[in-house]
């Protein structure tokens, strides 16, 4: 079975900014790329996971989404970064859907094509939502960044509470 390590994108790998879909808006986050290789050097898989609603609300098209997804996976990739999977939900919150985030969709889809060992895999994200993604997968170990959206620390049911990813190293050992 493989460790994974699920990565939320918005305020994680890049600075949120509402609506994200075009290239020249994209910042990645300080330290994303050295603390991907980092895990990826303690042998997890990398997967994405990110709610976009924007696609449901019809500010972009799922092509956008697309477009952006394999110029920043190439962007990975330039660093020598293996992206195993990237799993988005394109539905507005009111959609009703298994995918959206805190429902674990995102999650079984992934499970579709990796041998995973939840409870040796990670979620790393912004949003209590995440975190209680991973709760509700089984996934025991989070970490929620505070390089996203806003959160009440003492509301957040993360394992860890760090700045940003670049902090990754201090917490997963191994």
């Amino acid at each position: 079975m493989e460790r994974v390590v699920f990565i939320d994108r918005d305020g994680v790998i890049n600075v949120e900014k509402d609506y994200l879909y075009k290239i020249e808006d994209f910042e990645f986050i300080e330290g994303v790329f050295e603390s991907c290789l980092y895990l990826q050097g303690l042998g997890y898989k990398l997967v994405i996971v990110t709610n976009q609603s924007g696609i449901g609300r019809g500010y972009y098209t799922t092509g956008d989404f697309e477009k952006l997804t394999k110029w920043m996976i190439g962007q990975f990739g330039s660093k020598g970064i293996d992206i195993a999977g990237v799993f988005f939900c394109p539905h507005a919150p009111d959609a009703g859907c298994e995918c959206r985030k805190p429902d674990i969709g995102m999650i079984r889809q992934a499970e579709e094509l990796f041998d995973i060992d939840l409870k040796n895999s990670w979620l790393i994200g912004d949003k209590n939502s995440d975190i209680e993604t991973a709760q509700n997968a089984n996934i025991p170990n989070t970490i929620q960044v505070k390089s996203g959206h806003p959160f009440n620390q003492a509301r957040s049911g993360a394992g860890y509470i760090v700045d940003s990813i670049k902090d990754i190293p201090k917490i997963i050992k191994s």
